[in-house]
C-alpha cells in the first residue's frame, strides 16, 4: 500500500505567517484569535480573517504572476523551498507536480482593473487577464520553483484544496510524480464578501459555529502547502473521501447523505475504525443549514465521544484555501503538539436543541493520550464533499 507522506507544511491565515505563530494562536485558551473587525476590504465594518503583516512582493515576476493569492502562496512557500530543491535534485524537476485548490484566484485584481478602467478608459499596466484564470496559481508555484511535472488547479469551491490533497495522493499512486506541492490559496476580496452577503450568510461578529444564535461565517483569506511524497515524514494523509451528492446549487443536503458517505469512504481507504478518529476539524460554517446537516453526519460515522471543533471562528472560512488551511491544523495538533492539546471550539455555549448533540471541545482541554488520526471535513456548494483523514505513526 502506498504511503502519502505530508513532510514539510507551509502556512499563512488570520492565525499566522508560519506553523509556529499559527500553532501558538491556535492553542490559545484564554481568548481567540485571527478573525477580527475591519473595513480594510469591504469599507464597512466585519469581522474578517485577513492574514497579518505585508505580503512579499512579486515585482520580479511577469505580470500574469502578480496577485494578492501569488503573494500569499510565496509566504507559504518559504519553509518548502529548500526540501523542493532536494527533491528536484534526485528526481528532476519534471518530476514534481503542483496540485493546488482554489476559488478566487485573480478575482480581487480584477476588481481594481475595472475600477481603474471605468474611471480611465483603458486597463491598468498592473493588470493581465490571466491574473483572473484559475490556473494561475499552479502555474506561479510551478515558475517560482522552475517544475515542470504537472501542474494544476481544482475549483469546487469550499472542498478544493482538500480534493487538490487526494488528487496529488493520486499522482504519487499513479506514479505520474515523485512529490507534489498541495494545498491551496484564496485571498478576500469585495466579490466574495459582498457575493457572501447577497446570500444572507455573512455574520458581522466572530461566527458562532453550532450555537442556537448561530447567523452566518466570516470570510477569510490564507495558502496551505504541503510537500507530498512517498518518503517517510512527520504526518501522513491516511485516508480521503469524496462525493458530490449535487442536492442544491448553494444549500447542503439537509440528510447529509453525502457528507456521511464521504467520512466512511475516508475511514476505510485509511483501514481505521470510527473510534480510532481522536479529532475532528469541522467544515463548522455557522449557517443554519450547514451546521445541522453536519453535526448529524458526525454523530451518525463518529458518534458523540470525539472531540471535534470549527476553527473557522479563528480563520474565517478561506473558501477554496480552506480545506488545506484546516488540514494543516491538523498537521499541527498530530506533529507540533507535545502538550496534546485540542483546538477550541470558541462559541457562546448555548446549545441549538435541534441539532445532533456532538462533543465540542472546551477552551483548555487536552487528550488523554497523544493524537494519531485526525479528520479534516469540507463540504462546499453543489454538495461537493471531502473529507481528509491524516494520522501519524
Amino acid at each position: 500500500m502506498t504511503a502519502f507522506f505530508l513532510n514539510v507544511l507551509g502556512i499563512a491565515c488570520a492565525l499566522g505567517r508560519d506553523v509556529d505563530q499559527v500553532a501558538t494562536a491556535l492553542f490559545a485558551d484564554d481568548a481567540p484569535r485571527g478573525v477580527a473587525v475591519t473595513d480594510a476590504v469591504t469599507g464597512a465594518a466585519t469581522s474578517l480573517g485577513l492574514v497579518p503583516g505585508a505580503l512579499p512582493s512579486l515585482d520580479d515576476m511577469p505580470v500574469e504572476l502578480r496577485g494578492r493569492n501569488n503573494q500569499l502562496l510565496r509566504l507559504a512557500l518559504a519553509p518548502l523551498r529548500n526540501a523542493v530543491a532536494e527533491v528536484v535534485a534526485r528526481h528532476g524537476a519534471d518530476r514534481v507536480a503542483v496540485v493546488l485548490g482554489s476559488s478566487t484566484s485573480g478575482v480581487g485584481e480584477s476588481e481594481d482593473a475595472h475600477r481603474y478602467f471605468q474611471a480611465h478608459g483603458t486597463w491598468p499596466e498592473a493588470f493581465h487577464y490571466r491574473q483572473q484564470e484559475m490556473g494561475t496559481p499552479a502555474m506561479f508555484v510551478a515558475t517560482e520553483l522552475g517544475l515542470r511535472g504537472p501542474a494544476h488547479v481544482i475549483s469546487t469551491a469550499c472542498s478544493s484544496s482538500a480534493k487538490a490533497m487526494a488528487s496529488a495522493a493520486r499522482l504519487l499512486k499513479a506514479g505520474m510524480a515523485d512529490a507534489v506541492i498541495t494545498g491551496g490559496a484564496d485571498s478576500l476580496c469585495r466579490f466574495t464578501v459582498a457575493g457572501f452577503s447577497a446570500l444572507g450568510s455573512v455574520s458581522v461578529a466572530r461566527c458562532n459555529p453550532f450555537s442556537a444564535n448561530r447567523n452566518g461565517i466570516n470570510i477569510g483569506e490564507g495558502a496551505a502547502l504541503f510537500l507530498m511524497t512517498r518518503e517517510p515524514g512527520p504526518v501522513h494523509l491516511a485516508g480521503w473521501g469524496e462525493t458530490s451528492d449535487a442536492h442544491h446549487m448553494s444549500a447542503p443536503d439537509p440528510d447529509g447523505k453525502g457528507a456521511e458517505r464521504a467520512i466512511r469512504d475516508a475511514l476505510a481507504r485509511a483501514g481505521i475504525a470510527a473510534s480510532d478518529i481522536d479529532y475532528v476539524n469541522l467544515h463548522g460554517t455557522a449557517t443554519p443549514q450547514n451546521d445541522a446537516m453536519e453535526a448529524g453526519a458526525v454523530q451518525r460515522t463518529l458518534g458523540v465521544d470525539v472531540p471535534c471543533s470549527s476553527t473557522k471562528p479563528l480563520t474565517g472560512h478561506a473558501l477554496g484555501a480552506a480545506g488545506a488551511i484546516e488540514a494543516a491544523l491538523c498537521w499541527i495538533a498530530l506533529a507540533r503538539n507535545p502538550d496534546r492539546r485540542l483546538p477550541t471550539h470558541w462559541w457562546d455555549g448555548v446549545a441549538d436543541p435541534a441539532l445532533a448533540p456532538i462533543r465540542l471541545v472546551r477552551p483548555g482541554e487536552r487528550a488523554d493520550a497523544p493524537l494519531r488520526h485526525a479528520l479534516s471535513q469540507s463540504f462546499a456548494f453543489g454538495g461537493s464533499n471531502a473529507a481528509l483523514i491524516l494520522g501519524v505513526g
